[in-house]
């Protein structure tokens, strides 16, 4: 396939991309968007007009692009009001709510037939997260191919998949003291999963709430055809055979940032796609630090920490006696006052050791030489990236997926250590000292490796280079039986 062809006829095909509005979501799906352009197919992009005017303020969204004539954003709004912080419990399904009033009535214009007769290119397929129901319901009431994108990896997929085989069995809900047992109903991964490690909906005391049952219901009425994943498959293969079986076209497409790159060549960037401003002064920063002397800390897009928590981390760190870049969004605190001051111990060591920044430009910052290990919240795209710059991790989950891809870095892929609910100075110190110290040799030799088998998946030849190969003539197929 020639990506860089610009030939594009009138019967190319059309692709619509729905993710869901959060940074996480919206990073890869961006990516896979201009990906998806190289190949020369058209590309509809729903955008929530929150996150576009966030965009268009803190990136170069719009002139990076405006290169590509068949790319188009459909800009709706949310249904959230403006001053919705878009975080903490309820979010999720607020927003599903929302999304589903505003942009419902857009799909059944552009998918159902007597609608997409009107329109010079028919929409030849959907590509949607996967928690965006409504819109596969679109798609299969207008008979359009329905292509499911999930922004975590393979392991945490099938974790979520067994939830209610788990439920039925007995081990959701469990009892706090019963945390570290071994889960028994999660094929694949039943040697290294304890309950502690399950996605984090899974803590719950009653499995009749409405998060759990939601999670239940998504799981119980999967049936998607075709599936794409940020992942590579040296990283996941055994659980990616394993979800096969109930789903028959897997597309292992990462790492997604790395791809990108690579087909844009090696002396561009890849585009921006943050909803903050990212401060760019860390970088003179750790210009000036030992290679491999700085800790970054980033606890992703949507996690919150309390007051206390904040002290407790910054206590450690300082303690450590390492460099250490750390990003502190201003929504990122909650609990105690958030404007409270910050013991001056703390702010004395830090002047010494460590920067605290808004936002940083993360793919740059792990690419760093000073950067020499990464305490993280475990989000899927922190651990892709992560590995293909070849940084061990010290993950500290909070929700979702994170629980399990902690698990996995620490216990399967053996390239980080795992931090899961705990949260004082002293294990903050001990570990963090092991990451750049104690255990760094034990933790490099197998991340080289990871890191190496990422790179070669996304080069001519690699699995992941020929499965964004296989997608595209894919699409290209759906659009031939379509005219037909």
């Amino acid at each position: 396939m020639d990506i860089h062809n610009p030939k594009m006829s009138s019967s190319s095909p059309h692709v619509l991309m729905f993710p869901l509005p959060a940074q996480g979501d919206l990073s890869p799906m961006l990516k896979l968007a201009e990906i998806l352009c190289l190949a020369n197919l058209k590309v509809t992009f729903i955008n929530s007009t929150h996150n576009h005017q966030c965009l268009t303020r803190h990136s170069d969204i719009e002139t990076r692009f405006s290169r590509y004539p068949e790319f188009e954003f459909k800009v709706i709004p949310d249904g959230l009001p403006d001053d919705h912080p878009r975080t903490g419990g309820g979010w999720l399904l607020e927003l599903l709510q929302g999304l589903k009033s505003n942009v419902e009535p857009f799909l059944r214009e552009r998918l159902l037939p007597e609608s997409r007769s009107t329109h010079k290119s028919p929409v030849t397929c959907l590509i949607a997260d996967a928690l965006l129901r409504f819109a596969f319901d679109v798609a299969n009431e207008a008979e359009v191919p329905v292509i499911e994108f999930r922004a975590m990896g393979a392991c945490a997929i099938w974790a979520f998949f067994c939830i209610p085989k788990l439920i039925e069995a007995g081990e959701v809900p469990f009892k706090d003291e019963e945390m570290d047992e071994l889960v028994h109903n999660v094929p694949g991964m039943t040697t290294f999963l304890r309950r502690r490690d399950l996605p984090s909906i899974c803590r719950v005391k009653d499995a009749s709430i409405p998060d759990i049952q939601f999670a239940v219901k998504i799981q119980k009425t999967w049936k998607a055809q075709y599936l794409i994943l940020n992942t590579f498959e040296d990283l996941e293969g055994p659980i990616l055979s394993l979800i096969q079986e109930h789903c028959p076209r897997i597309y292992t497409v990462g790492p997604l940032h790395a791809y990108l790159k690579y087909r844009l060549g090696l002396t561009e960037t890849t585009l921006s796609t943050s909803l903050w401003e990212e401060d760019r002064s860390c970088i003179s920063w750790l210009d000036q630090k030992p290679d491999k002397s700085v800790v970054y800390v980033s606890f992703g897009s949507l996690a919150s920490i309390t007051k206390d928590q904040l002290v407790e981390f910054w206590a450690g760190l300082v303690q450590s006696k390492k460099y250490f870049l750390w990003v502190v969004r201003p929504n990122m605190i909650v609990g105690s006052d958030p404007n409270s001051p910050t013991p001056n111990e703390l702010l004395e060591g830090t002047k010494e050791r460590g920067l605290v920044v808004g936002w940083a430009p993360q793919e740059e910052v792990l690419s760093h030489q000073a950067i020499g290990g990464f305490l993280t919240h475990s989000g899927w795209n922190s651990i892709i990236e992560s590995i293909v710059a070849g940084v061990p991790m010290l993950c500290w989950p909070a929700f979702a997926d994170q629980q399990v891809n902690s698990r996995c870095v620490s216990e399967v892929w053996r390239i980080g250590l795992d931090m899961k609910d705990k949260c004082d100075r002293t294990t903050v110190e001990k570990m963090v000292r092991d990451l750049m110290d104690a255990k760094r040799e034990e933790l490099e030799r197998p991340m080289a490796k990871l890191s190496n088998l990422a790179k070669k998946s996304i080069t001519e030849g690699g699995s992941s280079y020929c499965n964004i190969d296989r997608l595209v003539e894919d699409i290209k197929l759906m659009s031939t039986k379509e005219a037909s």
